[in-house]
């Protein structure tokens, strides 16, 4: 596939998986989904034999940079863009577009969130190659995901017309839904997940920014103007905290006129949660999910990591996750993984930087 570009977006701020993870090592460079190999490094292996590592772009924060590049040593070091701030993935993909359009303004793009766990790589992978295909049309697509539970926490892309085998037109976006609208999805059978993967040719995206986020696109034109001189980055530098603050969702996909998208059912997990982390585990007979030197004593159903060199050891509990680090420990009921947040959020507020 000569003209595609792999477009991984890599930034995070290390808040779901604390105290693992850090606002120096957010979640996409820990191994979060049962294995010793970080979720970005796994990113990359998954499309490797569709896209070589120089056609591969990494979009991370400055801070990243250099972590990033020694995750992925073989993508070139260029390849990896450094936003001096992070501002919503619309700005961050338009800015790849418009680096790949330079020289290959035809180039499909396939833009992948670089935190996610995929279990079915080989339907994966037929599923990113359809995507490829409608893209390579004019399309914009976006790959969509059949639901397994009435999910709260995703967005959802409607089904409309099948207009080639497993590639429909979308019908409509739509918000988060509450519990009742959820389950009506689910028994509807033609919602499915957004899943933050989208793949359209590198000029079809410049333009749909021009068109619905002329402000984008206009600095856009600008970067591209100083990459001729050689001052690009110093631009990026002085200019993006004023890009709009907006998701390619929202600011792009729901607006633009051909989008499609690809069904897809192949074991994918946005590993948002220390709850996803234990689905993804390989676990004991008891349902316990055990690392590093931990001892469990009539324990079911947890998730427990011990810090190197120390012994954890838990009695009696079930259904919990315990994450022990050098200067921090977590304990709380597996269901409430989801408010670590809160956690992250009453640290900011004490200014305990350390620990963030």
């Amino acid at each position: 596939m000569a003209s595609t570009f792999g477009v991984i977006m890599a930034g995070g701020s290390g808040t779901r998986f604390w105290p693992l993870s850090r606002a120096s090592r957010p979640k996409q460079l820990l191994p979060l989904s049962g294995t010793d190999v970080s979720l970005l490094r796994e990113t990359r292996r998954r499309i490797a034999d569709l896209i070589p590592p120089e056609r591969t772009l990494v979009v991370t924060s400055e801070a990243l940079a250099e972590q990033t590049r020694h995750e992925l040593p073989e993508v070139p070091p260029e390849n990896v863009l450094a936003e001096p701030v992070g501002r919503n993935t619309a700005p961050c993909v338009g800015w790849a577009a418009s680096v790949v359009a330079r020289t290959a303004p035809d180039a499909v793009l396939a833009v992948l969130p670089a935190d996610h766990h995929i279990g079915d790589e080989r339907s994966f992978r037929s599923v990113l190659e359809r995507a490829i295909a409608a893209a390579r049309e004019g399309d914009m697509v976006t790959v969509g995901i059949r639901p397994t539970r009435p999910e709260t926490g995703y967005g959802y892309v409607e089904l409309g017309e099948e207009i080639e085998p497993s590639v429909h037109r979308a019908r409509r976006f739509v918000e988060k839904p509450d519990e009742l609208r959820a389950q009506q999805f689910l028994a509807a059978g033609r919602f499915l997940w957004n899943s933050g993967m989208f793949f359209f040719r590198a000029d079809t995206l410049l333009s749909a920014v021009r068109q619905h986020l002329p402000g984008l696109g206009d600095a856009l034109g600008k970067f591209d103007d100083a990459a001729k001189h050689g001052t690009e980055l110093e631009l990026v530098r002085a200019t993006y905290a004023s890009l709009p603050d907006i998701s390619i969702d929202h600011g792009i996909m729901e607006k633009a006129g051909r989008v499609s998208v690809v069904p897809g059912d192949f074991g994918w997990s946005d590993v948002g949660s220390w709850t996803s982390a234990w689905e993804l585990a390989a676990r004991d007979d008891d349902d316990n999910a055990l690392f590093g030197e931990v001892v469990a004593v009539d324990t079911h159903r947890s998730y427990v990591r011990a810090a190197k060199g120390k012994v954890v050891a838990v009695v009696g509990l079930d259904d919990v996750v315990v994450v022990d680090t050098e200067d921090a420990l977590l304990v709380m009921p597996r269901a409430r993984s989801q408010d670590v947040r809160a956690v992250v959020n009453a640290l900011k507020s004490q200014k305990r930087s350390e620990h963030l």
